[in-house]
């Protein structure tokens, strides 16, 4: 198959959450099954001097967006198989920041939908499938629906849109959007592209894709509900049957205890000694207490509501009367800045937080520590607590979204499951699963190692997830094989909308 994935970012090249390791992960595993594969992000300022120094130049045109024609560039890198293209416009994506700061996000995410199908018979490729992910890539499917779909080029190409955090939906101004994109009155109507007065960006997707996907079973169940459903829950009940939840995976090469450069001492199933010597070292380096009998605790991740920080703040000094370590990297509320800043402080020796993004750490962190924090409001899959079982932690995880699929609570009376867990959203649930957590490890040593031995021994990987996308994808063309154009690359042609 031919499958473009559209995306605001993917590792390597710029990253701020779990969407650049999906599609940075994903891509390149369905090229190994023999599909071509092509990926279309902007060209941030943000991408490292030395892939910049890789590009090659494509083609340039013009995109249409009202009374304005602005310039974009198209440039590629080949790399593990897939075919990756850079979008260039300096005026929207060579900015010191990725998202949220210029008051004109409407724009810079209409332009890049806009400028990713007006590139493609330009390119000569013609993908059986669209594959774009969460807001920035919205307007795709609206686009290819309302206003390509007539075209010979565009007729036959179907849509995917997966919804990695509903939280966000690229709400705007209904005369902004409509503006730049030329989106007639009769379209905004609320089972269209109206939502609530407003313009979505997500909802758009919604309403126009031929295919739903999550990142998560349990998290495409809970967004059809009121609670998590951010005021889309109507319309998802309604899509049900187009809705499907595909769990993530995780780059089982990049997060291997037993080849990864970034930890002090490499270790692994047959040989895990080494991730005591890691957590001495992990100690060291943060000025904690080497000690390797204390229970340390780590988080990885945003400093926000929705990764369930508010539960720690209520009872961080319950948490540390039980003697335990915590480590905290990441960035976000100043709240949270506040709170564990504070923290280092009063526990002197016991607590450290680093407000950074700190790739190599995070690392050191996962192979150091001995549980792994996760008692997020809602996750949609989460890939940390994945990753921390790789390493031998143990996650402690509220059931929801994907932490739910990937976490189960352990059974002392028929000796199931792979870390800890807790169900309702409440501190002194946290607090009372943190204490049965810290018991196994004091003076259950065995069954501490079984648990250890469960997480790395698990399949974290992508082939799975692929083989389900790909069903997905299949699945759209199977009444239609009939309708699908014969021959080559098309010949390129002029599209101007």
């Amino acid at each position: 198959m031919k499958i473009l994935f559209a995306a605001s970012e993917s590792v390597p090249f710029v990253k701020t959450g779990g969407l650049a390791d999906v599609v940075g992960a994903l891509a390149p595993v369905l090229a190994k099954e023999g599909h071509d594969v092509r990926v279309i992000i902007p060209q941030f300022s943000a991408i490292p001097q030395e892939y910049l120094q890789q590009m090659t130049h494509v083609c340039d045109f013009e995109v249409q967006l009202g009374w304005r024609r602005q310039y974009c560039g198209i440039e590629m890198i080949k790399k593990d198989g897939v075919t990756w293209y850079f979008m260039d416009n300096k005026y929207y994506f060579g900015r010191p920041y990725i998202y949220g700061m210029g008051g004109d996000e409407y724009e810079r995410f209409g332009f890049f939908c806009r400028g990713a199908l007006n590139m493609l018979p330009l390119i000569g490729f013609q993908p059986d499938v669209i594959h774009a992910h969460d807001w920035q890539s919205g307007m795709i499917p609206a686009l290819l629906k309302i206003q390509y779909a007539h075209l010979p080029f565009y007729a036959n190409i179907k849509t995917v849109f997966t919804i990695h955090n509903l939280q966000y939906q690229g709400i705007f101004g209904i005369r902004e959007v409509q503006d730049i994109l030329g989106l007639g009155d009769s379209l905004w109507t609320d089972d269209k592209l109206e939502c609530f007065g407003c313009a979505n960006f997500m909802k758009a997707a919604l309403v126009y894709t031929d295919l739903i996907t999550t990142v998560s079973p349990s998290y495409a169940e809970e967004i059809q509900t009121a609670y998590y459903g951010e005021r889309l829950d109507g319309l998802l009940r309604a899509r049900n049957k187009e809705l499907f939840g595909v769990l993530n995976g995780i780059d089982m090469n990049e997060y291997d205890p037993a080849t990864d450069k970034r930890i002090p001492v490499n270790y692994s199933l047959d040989k895990p000694e080494g991730k005591a010597e890691c957590k001495k070292k992990l100690q060291e380096e943060l000025g904690l207490e080497v000690n390797p009998d204390k229970l340390m605790i780590g988080m990885v991740g945003r400093l926000s509501n929705q990764k369930g920080l508010d539960l720690v703040d209520y009872v961080i000094s319950d948490i540390m009367r039980l003697d335990v370590q915590l480590v905290v990297l990441g960035m976000g509320e100043g709240r949270y800045f506040n709170l564990f800043s504070w923290a280092e402080t009063e526990y002197k020796g016991r607590v450290a937080a680093r407000f950074t993004m700190d790739h190599t750490l995070a690392h050191k962190i996962y192979a150091g520590t001995d549980v792994f924090l996760m008692p997020s409001q809602f996750e949609p899959c989460g890939l940390s607590q994945m990753i921390a079982m790789r390493y031998g932690t143990i996650p402690i995880v509220r059931e929801t979204g994907g932490l739910r699929d990937t976490v189960l609570s352990y059974n002392e009376f028929n000796g199931e499951g792979n870390g800890f867990t807790f169900f309702n959203y409440n501190a002194h649930d946290m607090l009372h699963t943190i204490e049965r957590a810290s018991e196994y490890y004091r003076n259950h040593a065995d069954i501490w190692k079984t648990l250890q031995k469960r997480g790395m021994s698990g399949d974290y990987s992508w082939n799975h997830s692929a083989r389900e996308y790909l069903k997905l994808y299949e699945s759209l063309f199977q009444s239609k094989k009939a309708e699908k154009p014969a021959g080559d690359e098309p010949n390129p042609v002029v599209v101007d909308i």
